[in-house]
């Protein structure tokens, strides 16, 4: 059964982010709002939390899970990025884009895109989250929460709640954040490749 966490959207309470930072710690798989829609999330390196995640969306070996950053620091350790990359993500983020691009050695083998080496990275514009990452001290790996078979994501923590009780450790509700993903750019060759039209405006990397 999972535990619910009412969180207020501009001044989470400390207890309970905190509690969620430790049952994250211990392996725990958890449903967060973000500044695009709802997504699940775990401890990097977690396996089992990483399996857990592909059972819900069923998802295969090809899927690009999301490193959710709290700064632009802690992403620049995950992902190697050039100077004209740099600019352009800099001045995109934080907001509602996830990047592809090249992993580093920081980044788990079984998180990698197998053939390309790459993994999605993200800094998300949303206080509860900023929160979770601050208290966490390391990025979460995510997906969006987007049942097999829906055309989109929930967007309801005590829905999340009712619905994925059995397969998740804690939800955190802060109010409806949305139904449109990330806008997802593709930098690992170098271009800008706009690989999912979402919550981001494309116009600067068109």
């Amino acid at each position: 059964m999972a535990k619910y966490f009412d969180v207020h959207p501009d001044n989470p309470q400390p207890r309970s982010i905190a509690q969620v930072a430790d049952s994250v710690r211990d392996g725990a798989l958890i449903a967060y709002p973000t500044d695009s829609c709802y997504a699940l999330g775990c401890r990097l390196g977690q396996r089992d939390g990483t399996d857990r995640i592909r059972s819900v969306r069923q998802l295969d070996n090809r899927h690009h899970f999301t490193l959710v950053c709290q700064d632009f620091a802690q992403l620049g350790r995950f992902v190697q990025i050039d100077n004209d990359v740099f600019r352009a993500i800099k001045a995109s983020t934080p907001g509602s884009y996830t990047f592809i691009l090249p992993a580093t050695r920081e980044v788990p083998r079984m998180l990698q895109h197998p053939k390309k080496k790459t993994v999605g990275v993200r800094i998300p514009d949303h206080v509860v989250t900023q929160a979770l990452l601050a208290e966490l001290g390391e990025p979460l790996l995510s997906s969006t929460l987007l049942l097999p078979g829906e055309e989109e994501p929930m967007t309801q923590g005590w829905e999340i709640k009712d619905r994925l009780d059995h397969v998740l450790d804690a939800v955190i509700d802060s109010g409806d954040c949305g139904t449109e993903p990330t806008t997802v750019v593709d930098f690992s060759g170098g271009e800008a490749e706009i690989v999912r039209r979402g919550a981001g405006d494309t116009a600067r990397f068109e």
